[in-house]
């Protein structure tokens, strides 16, 4: 595997001796993504782009590295973290922040290599790790960072231009992504009601008549905890009434609504 690199250090001429060094190194290789001369560039980066280790200096000018070791273990997913740097002293706070190395300057290629090797362990039992997250959790990109919600409070996707509204109980967010990628890989989660939504199996509570100012008369879906109704598309109508007589079947109380109570069949008299 290839590793995602961020080096973090002031001294320019630090980080070329570093971003040198990963070249020469193979099994696993590095790819540098990007540089940092700050502890706040640093997280900027880290927040924007999938990083697998940071290398980083402790003595910085503003905020230290060890302050940002601690703003990296804040991410939904955090990097590996490698100190890089001349002082021996600071060797077990790094490692009680979870640092899984400590290099001293100037750095040895095999000691560089031997670190890496570390990070790509602790990366593939992660990333096994992940898969199993990605069946419970979605990754919501933001612009103050990544933020994971439970598919469990996903009450329904909706699909706007390129963009998927996840709707949950208290808040909506905007995830990039294609509506049919998600369809496969969590129907067992969501029913598709329209080209342009599903909805969460376990939050339909009802299927009602309904007039929608484009899509004219037909049928909609009630959500637990979600007061607008969703329009079902005629196609997927049938596919709907199959998961409602199913909740009914398992006494989940879904229901079928009309707009209006039927009328009683009217009973005629005859006297004699």
């Amino acid at each position: 595997m290839t590793l995602r690199v961020l080096i973090v250090d002031d001294e320019a001429l630090a980080r070329a001796r570093l971003r040198s060094l990963l070249a020469d190194c193979s099994a696993p290789a590095a790819l540098v993504v990007a540089e940092a001369a700050t502890a706040v560039d640093a997280m900027r980066c880290a927040t924007h782009q999938a990083l697998d280790l940071v290398l980083a200096d402790i003595h910085m000018p503003g905020a230290d590295g060890l302050t940002l070791a601690q703003a990296l273990r804040q991410l939904p997913i955090p990097p590996a973290l490698v100190f890089v740097t001349a002082y021996a002293e600071h060797a077990v706070q790094a490692f009680e922040l979870e640092a899984v190395d400590y290099l001293t300057k100037p750095v040895r290629l095999e000691r560089l290599q031997a670190a890496l090797q570390k990070v790509e362990r602790l990366t593939l039992a992660g990333r096994a790790q992940e898969a199993d997250l990605a069946d419970e959790f979605l990754i919501i990109q933001e612009r103050s960072g990544s933020q994971r919600v439970a598919l469990a409070e996903v009450l329904y996707l909706k699909a706007e231009l390129k963009y998927i509204t996840v709707r949950t109980a208290a808040h909506s967010y905007v995830l990039e992504g294609s509506l049919a990628d998600l369809e496969q890989r969590y129907g067992h989660r969501f029913i598709r009601i329209h080209r342009n939504a599903l909805v969460a199996r376990h939050a339909v509570r009802a299927l009602q008549k309904h007039h929608d100012a484009q899509e004219g008369d037909g049928w909609a879906v009630l959500l637990d905890r979600v007061p607008e109704p969703l329009f079902v598309s005629r196609r997927q109508l049938a596919a709907v009434r199959r998961e409602l007589q199913g909740h009914r079947a398992s006494g989940s109380g879904l229901v079928l609504q009309h707009p209006h109570p039927q009328p009683k069949p009217i009973t005629r008299i005859k006297y004699p």
